[in-house]
């Protein structure tokens, strides 16, 4: 992976990619809102506020993903210095914590209705939020510092602290009584849920998943630009107080 460190390389290579993530990304959220509106049926309990599913879950488990994508840059720049990996986790964060935000709000939407109330503090719904913290924190501290590289090295730390967090959201339901129901598609049995609508979920999930890698590149490539502009101004503010030497003389 260290040849696309360089960011000429990298900026070659995500300029071939993003047509193609780009034009998935429309391709599979168009099909999944069409099947997930007007093909799948309404749930025998739930009715029609069943089709929150097709965005709180995708949302649900791209937050999970965005996060332990963001551990990972963060242990590739502790470890091997990767010089892509810094923004690689920059990027990824904002995208996460949207991620996260949207499935909070759309739990509370539907726990609503089925609940009979917005909020319960069980285990599933804390950790989650306990998820958006950790993402809002290790924005928080990537930006707290001058030095863009201390900064992202303690992000990169909080990054890899918070990471436990990932399994004990993911297996809440399993070790604790909670509200929450346990999981009906990634399980040992195989999916519970109805073909009719493990389709438009499925492509719901794949259509978040390119989304989220679209942004990421569109955000790493504008870091790239970002980081090249200010050291071509520290370079010319160095350079300007030799330059007024050498007229005063």
């Amino acid at each position: 992976m260290h040849r696309y460190a360089n960011p000429a390389r990298f900026q070659r290579l995500s300029r071939a990619v993003f047509p193609w993530s780009a034009g998935l990304t429309v391709l599979f959220l168009g099909l999944g809102l069409w099947f997930a509106l007007f093909d799948s049926p309404p749930d025998y309990q739930q009715g029609e506020t069943v089709r929150i599913m097709y965005i709180h879950v995708p949302a649900a488990w791209m937050a999970l993903f965005s996060y332990t994508c963001v551990a990972v840059a963060s242990a590739v720049l502790l470890v091997w210095k990767h010089p892509l990996a810094e923004l690689a986790a920059r990027a990824m964060a904002p995208v996460g914590a949207s991620f996260t935000a949207v499935c909070l709000i759309t739990g509370s939407l539907w726990g609503e209705p089925m609940w009979g109330t917005w909020w319960v503090w069980d285990a599933r719904l804390t950790s989650v939020l306990v998820l958006f913290f950790l993402y809002l924190g290790y924005i928080a501290l990537a930006n707290a510092f001058d030095d863009p590289t201390r900064g992202g090295r303690a992000a990169a730390i909080l990054a890899l602290v918070g990471v436990v967090n990932v399994p004990i959201i993911k297996f809440s339901v399993d070790w604790w009584n909670t509200l929450h129901q346990p999981a009906s598609v990634m399980r040992l049995g195989g999916p519970s849920i109805d073909p009719s609508m493990l389709r438009p979920l499925l492509l719901m999930a794949l259509g978040f998943t390119f989304y989220f890698f679209t942004v990421t590149l569109i955000r790493i490539r504008a870091e790239i630009l970002a980081r090249r502009l200010r050291a071509l101004q520290f370079a010319q503010g160095a350079a300007e107080p030799s330059g007024i030497r050498q007229v005063s003389a």
